[in-house]
């Protein structure tokens, strides 16, 4: 825009909502113009201005992420110093990176900014007001400045936003690259953070999910020094106050099976567990949309047709601007970010001061072998819990094609664990312990066999087994354990056919079932010995034996 003469919609309200901690404060000197804490109408009229993006039918915005359709996960980089270099899980999903490499490629960054127009929001990441953290967000894109006013908690008090000063700041510059022979990175593209500097730096990428899922990675670190347990999780709550917690990689569930109209929502997925109860990160929703279902997910497919919601490389018809949740031409991973109160049953200030009765960990076990639930033992929900199987789906990160990729993610989350898993796994079974907690297993996965034979389990099953574990049901019913894992499968569940919860009975061949299954265990067991070390006995006889092992 700095080529442009004449103003923007909102260049004369530019102004109104700043902070008088200004960003000259944090070294971004000589900009063209700043346009701070837009609300949604405002933003809206300057991403069509900017051509950023398209009004589609009943309100949302439609836009396009180019060639980042998902998180770059081998791109991210955490800066290596005295303060934390004891602390961090250094390795696949924390490079490290030296300060003086930072310090250049935010001097290049100040540069890179004089003269262009920006955009703040100063919001908060964390809705206990004890445990919040003052986030400042600044982006080159409109769009981006009001994904960051959906899926953080916004501040709608003049005074406190003039008074504003941020602990942790967030650049999203897509029009930045980063360079591999000067800077060290891998591509062109980086997300770096800096615990130092309290900041960190997008680059090259115009996916949303990046500036989410900085901010979690910073309270995954952060938190866990005032003994608060961050969780990549899901959250709900009944009117007893009893609070259930879903966790999950991207795809397995949460988001969908958290949205129930019978509980409220706390929050879809990113969560932290303090001694006082559970509180959301966020302040929206981030949800998958691909062959979304107005009869099964009818609170989701609804934010997909309300004004301020973002519809991420969503098909749509230019002429009737109506969507296509179908349609995955430009990827798998589509998503829609909307403010939480777009959900009809939710907790309004985003927090309870009770704690977690049931903890279900969604697996989606894409070989389909895995029963539909199963109950844990504490030591059992902490090997699960440290080994994070589930399945890669389409697009979630780049580089996955159609077909799902068995994984395993730690605590549900490796790419955004700043500590080691043991530290997050302890913090789990100590609140789990003190509180009486019950964890589960849930397959969201496939039955009748693998990816391309058999078929994702249905969703009213799915919902039918929580429910009941939810409400106790489950306990009134005979169980039997599993020959391999060890754990409990209920026999019977109310509106669920027998058939569903003993998986083997929906494959033809029996003896490739167990096959299968014992080379799940196996995996199971290969995975684990990166984590046995410093593990208990008992969490270690907790995990999977071989088929013919005693």
């Amino acid at each position: 825009m700095k080529y442009l003469e004449f103003k923007t919609p909102a260049t004369d309200q530019a102004s109104e909502l700043a902070s008088d901690f200004r960003l000259k404060n944090q070294g971004l000197t000589d900009l063209e113009r700043v346009f701070w804490n837009l609300n949604e109408s405002a933003l809206y009229e300057e991403i069509i201005f900017r051509n950023e993006g398209k009004i589609v039918n009943n309100g949302p915005v439609l836009v396009e992420t180019g060639k980042h359709t998902a998180r770059a996960a081998n791109d991210k980089f955490v800066v290596r110093e005295e303060s934390n270099e004891k602390h961090i899980w250094w390795g696949e999903y924390n490079r490290p990176i030296s300060p003086e490499k930072f310090n250049g490629i935010f001097a290049r960054v100040q540069a890179y900014c004089q003269d262009e127009e920006l955009f703040v929001q100063d919001v908060y990441a964390g809705a206990d007001p004890e445990y919040r953290m003052a986030v400042r967000v600044i982006t080159e894109k409109a769009w981006h400045s009001l994904f960051a006013r959906n899926m953080l908690i916004t501040i709608p008090d003049r005074e406190e936003l003039k008074n504003f000063v941020p602990e942790f700041t967030v650049i999203a510059v897509p029009g930045f690259k980063v360079d591999p022979r000067i800077d060290g990175t891998r591509t062109d593209t980086g997300i770096i953070l800096s615990f130092a500097d309290r900041m960190a730096i997008i680059s090259n990428s115009l996916y949303g999910g990046e500036i989410k899922k900085s901010v979690f990675t910073v309270l995954n670190y952060l938190l866990t020094f005032r003994d608060v347990l961050p969780m990549h999780c899901s959250a709900n709550v009944n009117d007893a106050g009893e609070v259930a917690l879903f966790f999950g990689l991207s795809g397995t569930g949460k988001t969908t099976l958290s949205a129930d109209p019978s509980r409220q929502l706390i929050g879809d997925d990113e969560h932290g567990w303090s001694k006082q109860g559970v509180f959301n990160f966020e302040g929206g929703c981030y949800a998958k949309v691909i062959r979304l279902s107005e009869e099964h997910e009818p609170q989701i497919y609804a934010t997909t047709k309300k004004f301020g919601t973002i519809l991420e490389n969503v098909v749509f018809d230019s002429v009737y601007r109506k969507i296509d949740l179908d349609d995955d031409a430009l990827t798998e991973n589509t998503r829609a970010s909307y403010p939480v109160d777009f959900i009809p049953n939710i907790v309004s200030n985003g927090y309870v001061h009770s704690h977690p009765n049931n903890i279900i960990f969604l697996t989606c076990d894409a070989s389909g072998v895995m029963p539909p639930i199963a109950r844990l033992t504490p030591e059992q929900a902490e090997y699960h819990f440290i080994s994070g199987y589930t399945s890669k789906i389409a697009g979630t990160e780049i580089g996955l094609g159609i077909e799902p990729q068995i994984t395993f993610s730690a605590c549900f989350g490796a790419p955004f664990m700043v500590r080691h898993p043991f530290e997050y796994a302890e913090m789990l079974k100590q609140r789990m312990l003190k509180h009486g907690a019950q964890a589960w297993l849930v397959n969201t996965g496939w039955v009748g066999g693998g990816f391309g034979i058999g078929k994702r389990i249905s969703i009213r099953h799915t919902r039918n087994l929580l429910n009941a574990a939810l409400e106790g049901k489950l306990d009134k019913v005979k169980y039997r354990k599993d020959k391999l894992f060890g754990f409990e499968v209920p026999l019977s569940c109310p509106d669920v056919p027998e058939q569903v919860l003993e998986p083997s009975t929906s494959w033809g061949n029996k003896d490739e079932y167990w096959q299968k299954y014992d080379a799940l265990a196996a995996r199971f067991i290969e995975n684990f010995k990166l984590y046995q070390k410093g593990v208990s006995d008992a969490v270690l006889k907790a995990g999977p034996k071989r088929l013919g092992e005693k």
